[in-house]
């Protein structure tokens, strides 16, 4: 028998971190975000709403909550949403709600999220780390779209013309990943989470409970 064990145990109660995540069509946001969810404790994915149907293989409350355009209508008038935009001709939302949830459990969060909606956010919640995936290439870009099998070729050139406009805004990002080789992109997404974690002004409040006696 196989016990698959994390090699990042969380050791303590503390605030969780949002971590907004953004990248274009092919980039391989969706695989990397995964990867992270699976390999760290405490590290909780925020499954977001849309308008659009699931593609085979997708799972209500899995990669989104789909909901018809009624339902949705309904959680913007109720205020239900941090952000909503339109993207693709699909609307898709962020639940206010859901994410306190997630922060009153002491989760950190990953929202996978579009450059509109991580631009609402910013101006929403501070303190967020701010994560871009970007391809190797436009033209890797096209390949993984192609690959994938999901789009015809007028939903690929659509996808990769609104590719180079989010691609504009990477620098706007306080991190910036390059995913040319999958397990590398990995490894340096989990070196931005554990940098997060371990910043002076998200330990201080734990050191000072500790040490505050020898800290004058």
């Amino acid at each position: 028998m196989t016990v698959t064990v994390s090699r990042q145990p969380m050791t303590d109660k503390r605030t969780g971190i949002l971590y907004i995540v953004s990248a274009p069509s092919g980039a391989g946001k969706t695989t990397l975000c995964k990867m992270a969810v699976d390999w760290f404790p405490g590290l909780r994915h925020s499954v977001s709403y849309t308008t659009r149907q699931p593609r085979p293989g997708e799972a209500n409350g899995v990669e989104y909550w789909f909901v018809d355009d009624g339902a949705f209508d309904a959680m913007i008038r109720k205020g239900e949403f941090l952000e909503y935009a339109w993207v693709f001709g699909k609307r898709y939302g962020t639940s206010r709600k859901d994410l306190e949830r997630l922060a009153a459990e002491g989760a950190d969060v990953l929202l996978e999220i579009d450059v509109q909606g991580a631009a609402k956010v910013r101006d929403a919640i501070s303190g967020g780390a701010y994560i871009f995936i970007l391809p190797p290439s436009i033209e890797a870009c096209r390949e993984r779209l192609r690959a994938r099998g999901k789009d015809g070729p007028e939903e690929i050139d659509r996808r990769l013309n609104e590719a180079v406009a989010e691609i504009r805004k990477a620098l706007d990002y306080g991190y910036v990943i390059i995913n040319d080789d999958l397990q590398t992109a990995f490894e340096e997404l989990k070196a931005v989470i554990v940098s997060e974690r371990v910043k002076r002004e998200r330990t201080e409040a734990r050191v000072r409970a500790i040490f505050g006696a020898y800290m004058g």
